[in-house]
């Protein structure tokens, strides 16, 4: 099969505390990425802010962004075929707060690629909220791929 045609199925997948980051297709030349997230209802990311530019895509369920450039925050509730671009280092944060899944696709660039393939684990997580020690995992990930997590 070629290796430019990846499915669900076929496509490497790497769990980020909670969420599944499915690496769907990468332009070297570029340095961009295509990734399918599934969050999981309750699940999420803490403020944060990185270099990699950002664009997503809800396809199914809702996801909660929250951008913190403003006083107040600007929070925008989107759904599917609902699109947020974020520019370099503009802090923010998306949560499901559903009570169904939801997916996304993002375009990253390879900063953000380095750092799901650094902290992901191929194990599928246990429910509920992380653990002290996936939290330590994932800001140890920050520091060495340049992620600032906002309020520490």
């Amino acid at each position: 099969m070629n290796q430019a045609f990846k499915t669900r199925d076929t496509a490497d997948a790497l769990w980020v505390v909670r969420d599944k980051v499915q690496f769907m297709g990468e332009v070297p030349e570029k340095g961009l990425s295509i990734l399918e997230v599934t969050v999981p209802p309750g699940s999420g990311t803490p403020p944060h802010k990185h270099q990699s530019v950002e664009i997503f895509r809800v396809l199914s369920g809702e996801i909660t962004f929250t951008v913190f450039d403003s006083v107040p925050p600007s929070q925008m509730v989107a759904g599917p075929g609902d699109v947020l671009t974020l520019r370099s280092f503009q802090p923010h944060n998306y949560a499901n707060t559903g009570s169904l899944p939801a997916q996304m696709i993002a375009v990253v660039e390879d900063s953000m690629n380095h750092f799901f393939r650094d902290v992901g684990q191929s194990e599928v997580p246990p429910d509920g909220p992380p653990s002290a020690e996936e939290i330590g995992a994932v800001l140890a990930a920050c520091q060495r791929h340049g992620i600032e997590i906002l309020g520490t």
